[in-house]
């Protein structure tokens, strides 16, 4: 089984997709995002660490923005927690914040299409956490529309490859 688990911040998304899996055997946790520096960003630094506190033991953990590898390594279940943290890193490393959207958008968006191809064809149970960030109000800057519009387009592309999309909103899950 695939799943798309989307919802807003602190919605409870996190926590209802590693209940997903919790009693699988083996299960891999993807964590696509910055790397936890207690020195120059203690408030992250928490938040990860209140992701692996809650985490069993025998789960593995991989740190990687490279998603394509990591959802072909290995056959236990996945969970990739999140889209929205992947985004961000593929854009920094793509310079995306500061250049001409043209100039990169087409690399980003083949990044998504494989991303979302090997989540799709893979045999294993992949559990995909993600933001919903398209509800609000349009952002002031242009790196809030970018992100909006970006992760909106890799939302859509994982929501065609797996089997059920839940939406978590005050840590009430709905299918959709």
């Amino acid at each position: 089984m695939k799943y798309l688990v989307t919802g807003g911040v602190r919605s409870g998304k996190s926590f209802h997709a590693e209940s997903l899996v919790v009693a699988e055997h083996a299960v891999t946790y993807v964590a696509p995002g910055p790397e936890a520096d207690p020195e120059s960003d203690p408030e992250w630094a928490t938040r990860v660490q209140r992701h692996q506190d809650r985490r069993p033991g025998h789960w593995r953990t991989v740190e990687t923005t490279d998603l394509v590898a990591a959802v072909a390594d290995g056959d236990d279940a996945l969970i990739i927690d999140c889209l929205g943290t992947w985004l961000t890193a593929q854009i920094d490393e793509l310079d995306g914040w500061d250049s001409v959207q043209d100039e990169w958008e087409a690399v980003l968006l083949e990044r998504i299409e494989a991303m979302a191809d090997a989540i799709g064809t893979s045999p294993r149970t992949v559990v995909v956490v993600t933001n919903e960030v398209g509800l609000g109000v349009v952002p002031e800057h242009r790196s809030g529309r970018i992100f909006r519009d970006l992760l909106g387009i890799a939302n859509q592309r994982v929501a065609a490859e797996v089997d059920h999309v839940l939406l978590v909103v005050a840590g009430r899950v709905l299918t959709l």
